[in-house]
């Protein structure tokens, strides 16, 4: 008898362990959940405000994904004719993956992040920071613009054969890992004010 309610006691305690890992991983996929844009195709530009955390990558086709729940977060995500401008300025960091065909261009400004998601290979690609915005991309191209203004920051990786830079403040562009054929370089214009983010643009 005694061995008996051992046994039952035993697999109460492994019935209930099952079950709360069960629970988690269900909570687990629930905060993992993200909006698939369909309406958005030929993005050849982005353009981030505010305090967003994008990621991009290489593919065959152009798709967005964007984590949060973020038509509760006052943040907006909307492409027109090639660009992809995207603004949030929710206390917390709006994340989008943003995966195109024939992306050549970003501009990034206020706290916005911006990371490569594999190897950026394009034939030319131009960066563009302003504010306290920060790039960290992995980039293989032939051509590649950096421009760094105010106080941003960008770390740069890869392979370039032609790889122009524009910056006020060489200690916060890191390109040790970047190898590159031929390199031109001028200071930036100064501490510049970028454009106001005018929500009737989108």
């Amino acid at each position: 008898m005694k061995t008996q309610i051992i046994t039952i006691f035993a697999a109460l305690v492994l019935a209930f362990g099952v079950t709360n890992s069960a629970s988690a991983a269900t909570a687990k996929n629930a905060d993992n959940s993200y909006t698939v844009l369909t309406d958005v195709s030929a993005i050849n530009k982005i353009e981030v405000r505010g305090n967003v955390q994008l990621y991009i990558s290489d593919g065959a086709a152009d798709q967005v994904k964007v984590y949060n729940k973020y038509y509760s977060q006052s943040a907006l995500v909307q492409s027109k004719n090639g660009v992809l401008r995207i603004a949030s300025y929710s206390t917390d960091k709006l994340v989008v993956w943003v995966t195109a065909n024939d992306l050549r261009a970003v501009s990034a400004y206020d706290n916005s992040e911006v990371k490569s998601f594999g190897d950026i290979s394009k034939i030319e690609f131009d960066v563009d920071l302003h504010n306290h915005a920060s790039a960290k991309l992995n980039i293989d191209a032939f051509s590649a613009s950096l421009t760094v203004n105010d106080d941003a920051k960008a770390s740069l990786s890869g392979n370039v054969t032609e790889y122009a830079l524009s910056c006020d403040r060489d200690e916060n562009v890191d390109h040790k890992n970047l190898v590159a054929g031929h390199t031109s370089k001028k200071q930036a214009q100064g501490q510049v004010t970028a454009k106001g983010f005018d929500l009737a643009d989108l």
